[in-house]
């Protein structure tokens, strides 16, 4: 199964806050809002949500298309994502601009306040999915992620008139979108992912209810952090897979991304939607457990070892079946 996955990529430059946010907030204070928090740590790491999820992937030898705009600072991203299993033919490298940067600060109770500066991801609408279809010899599947709007919304229709299946994953990028962006990224999509927060949203960008977003996608899968995955589809069908339970949390980012990386994974071995989503949430724990979202270390051992835990043996078999020896 071939799949693209469309969005950022992006340097990350990771703070941890030893307090809480919510401590420092007034509330009658809140549309003069003037804060600073004193981070203790610092780590800069390679991200970006498409590149996340096509490391993740590429783990998994699936060789996924990753499809986006990076800076004039990429030769030595791109070679490690190469290395990973990437295929990053179809990256633009822009000439004058530098790779997108995400600046996250995450507090104790693992809350996060971010930014996010598009640098080279402006030029992303410039590509032509058309050309990355022609060139793989055809795509399977098509992840749109958050990315320039332009770009989204040019991927999401090349892809619908080449007939190529959709995954939408509009995530941080809701909060730019209006109401006719959002419903044409989402209409017709096979698969929509959104975290519990961007469900929210993503029901008041579209002023349509949960029940018309599931009449017009496949299948909607919304992350719930602590409580897991919920999997749904029209008529009320629903399918709620818990999180893998860690007492080793390090830090947040990432985490939706490998949920991403594991469940498409899942889809390319042809597993049922709750075995994608437990595979899904198995990587998601093992991202949580490290400082980037690039840097986690993974065995088939230590993964079918929390699949069984959390899912049970006949789980980790059939998963553990197409799994190789190293990952």
């Amino acid at each position: 199964m071939r799949i693209a996955v469309t969005g950022s990529i992006a340097t990350d430059h990771l703070m941890v806050y030893p307090g809480r946010f919510a401590e420092q907030f007034i509330s009658e204070m809140v549309e003069h809002v003037s804060l600073s928090f004193l981070a203790d740590h610092l780590e800069v790491r390679e991200g970006g949500v498409a590149a996340n999820i096509s490391f993740g992937m590429g783990r998994f030898d699936l060789r996924p298309v990753l499809v986006g705009a990076a800076g004039v600072d990429f030769a030595a991203y791109g070679e490690r994502l190469r290395e990973a299993g990437v295929d990053i033919a179809s990256v633009r490298v822009s000439e004058t601009l530098h790779t997108a940067r995400f600046v996250c600060t995450t507090d104790a109770d693992q809350n996060q306040i971010a930014t996010f500066y598009a640098g080279a991801m402006a030029e992303a609408g410039r590509i032509d999915l058309a050309e990355v279809h022609r060139r793989t010899g055809g795509l399977d599947l098509v992840l749109v992620g958050a990315d320039d709007p332009e770009a989204m919304l040019r991927h999401t229709a090349t892809a619908h008139a080449l007939g190529v299946p959709v995954a939408a994953d509009p995530s941080q990028q809701l909060a730019r979108l209006d109401t006719d962006q959002t419903r044409r990224l989402v209409n017709g999509a096979r698969l929509l992912f959104t975290n519990e927060y961007e469900s929210a949203l993503l029901r008041e960008r579209t002023g349509w209810s949960e029940q018309e977003v599931l009449g017009r996608v496949g299948t909607w899968i919304v992350t719930r952090g602590a409580k897991g995955v919920s999997i749904m589809a029209a008529g009320g069908r629903r399918t709620d897979v818990p999180a893998v339970v860690t007492e080793h949390v390090v830090d947040p980012t990432g985490v939706g991304d490998a949920f991403r990386a594991g469940f498409l994974t899942g889809l390319a071995w042809e597993l049922p939607y709750e075995r994608a989503a437990q595979l899904g949430c198995a990587l998601a724990t093992s991202v949580l457990g490290s400082v980037g979202t690039q840097e986690y270390k993974l065995l088939p051992s230590e993964l079918l070892a929390r699949i069984g835990g959390a899912f049970g043996a006949e789980a980790a078999r059939e998963i553990g079946e197409r799994l190789g020896n190293d990952t």
